[in-house]
């Protein structure tokens, strides 16, 4: 049994501990809002918060996770509200298939609690999540929409 806190819950998880997080948290934990995409980190779309890092839970064994916090998205809303960047991409229609958006929504977040108010420049250097649709022009309005709101 592997301990690992998600989300702010503590799960004991029979795994072996090569396990990569995104599975045990899709099939052993049921936390299906982070998504396969690549398999080899490249993509993001399995992008979630370790220890406050965004990191693509494909390439991350669960041994590894240690004692650092888990967060997904299923987390980012709370009490009924949207988190701030969720928001922005409805306002702004940012998804059209929708795949990526959770592991680029918590690669934003990451990124706004570094740099609240991030240029296009930095974004462009630090969102490296792939969307298939092309939506980047929106992506960057949405991210400048949730800097000034937050």
């Amino acid at each position: 049994m592997i301990a690992v806190s998600v989300n702010g819950q503590s799960h004991q998880v029979d795994v072996e501990p090569d396990t990569p997080l995104l599975w045990v948290l899709r099939d052993t934990i049921g936390l299906t809002g982070t998504k396969y995409g690549c398999g080899i980190g490249q993509c993001g779309a399995c992008t979630v918060h370790l220890g406050g890092v965004a990191t693509r839970s494909c390439q991350i064994p669960i041994a590894a996770v240690g004692n650092r916090p888990v967060v997904t998205i299923e987390a980012l809303a709370a009490n009924g509200k949207l988190h701030p960047v969720q928001q922005a991409w409805l306002d702004h229609d940012v998804p059209q298939c929708g795949y990526c958006q959770s592991g680029m929504i918590m690669a934003v977040v990451a990124l706004l609690r570094l740099k609240p108010k991030p240029t296009d420049a930095e974004i462009d250097a630090t969102i490296t999540n792939i969307c298939r649709c092309g939506t980047y022009q929106r992506i960057r309005a949405a991210i400048h929409a949730a800097a000034g709101s937050m």
